[in-house]
């Protein structure tokens, strides 16, 4: 495939303006720096869209999550990123600012996939395998990736056979194999998704380590949220093939801008104004809701809370779940640790829930409430 800006079986690739995207300052001018990125990218497959992307654009030396449910469309995004698709792609992936070529790609990318991929052979064969494929010597591969073997702790196991590790210990190897080649490019779809919550908050913050201070681009994609927040400094929210919101990620996984990247963030709670008596709808995490066991006196229509019919109860062991009919539809309350019955009014009994936290939505015109007050404490 050669570069410049194609249609067809090929694409001609930082930040993302327009279509409902928020950012820090994107322009035009945007995707010209050195890193990875994209200007109008489509993807179709048999007639339907699947993926329209109007500007992006990820710097050297950052990493972008884009974070959505399933079906949005963010392996897509990344296989079309790195000219891997097999779509009819158009638009335009730029690499360092300059049209991407094939060629040009697979020199500066790497790549780790949900199920590592290991060659037969050792630890520390699989993990140099990389820079042999790209054509450096055995001694000089060896000297290269040996750091990388120590910084993401595979050192005790460089002499064992790779068929002998566990899948969080493959993965680990197959991080290392792609950091090892000095990549340009990194690109990482979900690769912490099968691994047991030890081994993937030890891998997280071993891979944040080793990322820090190296001029790569990377894009991870992942539908967890503490997966974002914990090696991404930008995040883009992608629903149903678009970029919905984008920016720092502290920002954008608190902040959510509509009903859809509220859910997305597990806001899941939606509290329009017939319900709350506020000019914006506010959206609130189950965690945050408390059904009112012993509520207080309180006037009609008091900000803090709202009314509703019990629905049901479920106990989780660390927590228990309470669902609550109201008027404007369902809510999610979060208990720490089990509630007994003998606590819980009966089902179908009108209750009064608790919000201790919630943020606001924009308006139909896109503005928020001033200042982007979100507690229930504020004034409305």
């Amino acid at each position: 495939m050669s570069g410049g800006e194609m249609s067809g079986g090929g694409v001609s690739g930082a930040r993302v303006s327009g279509g409902g995207v928020s950012g820090d300052g994107v322009s035009g001018d945007g995707v010209s720096g050195a890193g990875i990125g994209c200007r109008d990218l489509c993807v179709r497959a048999g007639g339907r869209e699947l993926l329209s992307v109007p500007e992006l654009h990820v710097a050297s030396g950052r990493t972008l999550a884009v974070l959505g449910p399933n079906g949005a469309g963010k392996s897509t995004l990344l296989r079309a990123l790195g000219l891997l698709s097999g779509h009819r792609v158009s638009g335009q992936i730029l690499l360092d600012g300059r049209p991407a070529t094939r060629p040009l790609m697979r020199d500066a990318l790497a790549a780790v996939l949900q199920r590592p991929i290991l060659r037969r052979g050792t630890v520390a064969a699989n993990v140099i395998s990389g820079l042999r494929f790209r054509g450096v010597g055995r001694r000089e591969a060896r000297a290269r990736a040996w750091p990388w073997i120590e910084a993401l702790g595979l050192g005790p196991l460089a002499d064992r056979d790779a068929r002998s590790l566990s899948i969080g210990e493959a993965q680990r190897v197959s991080i290392t194999r792609a950091l090892a080649v000095g990549p340009r490019v990194l690109l990482l779809d979900e690769p912490f998704s099968g691994l047991d919550s030890t081994t993937r908050a030890d891998l997280l913050a071993d891979l944040r380590a080793a990322l820090t201070g190296q001029p790569t681009a990377t894009i991870l994609v992942t539908h967890d949220r503490q997966e974002a927040l914990a090696l991404a400094e930008d995040t883009a929210l992608l629903i149903a093939g678009r970029i919905r919101q984008h920016g720092p990620t502290a920002e954008v996984l608190d902040h959510p801008s509509d009903a859809d990247t509220a859910r997305l963030l597990g806001y899941t709670n939606l509290l329009p104004p017939a319900l709350t008596g506020r000019r914006h709808s506010l959206v609130a995490r189950p965690e945050h809701t408390r059904l009112l066991l012993d509520p207080p006196a309180a006037p009609a229509g008091q900000a803090e809370s709202v009314t509703g019919t019990l629905r049901r109860t479920v106990a989780l062991g660390i927590a228990t779940r309470i669902d609550v009919d109201t008027a404007a539809g369902p809510l999610t309350c979060l208990h720490p640790g089990d509630l007994l019955a003998t606590e819980l009014p009966p089902t179908g009994s009108e209750v009064r829930v608790g919000i201790r936290h919630a943020r606001p939505l924009a308006t139909p015109d896109g503005n928020g409430p001033p200042g982007g007050a979100g507690l229930f404490s504020d004034s409305a």
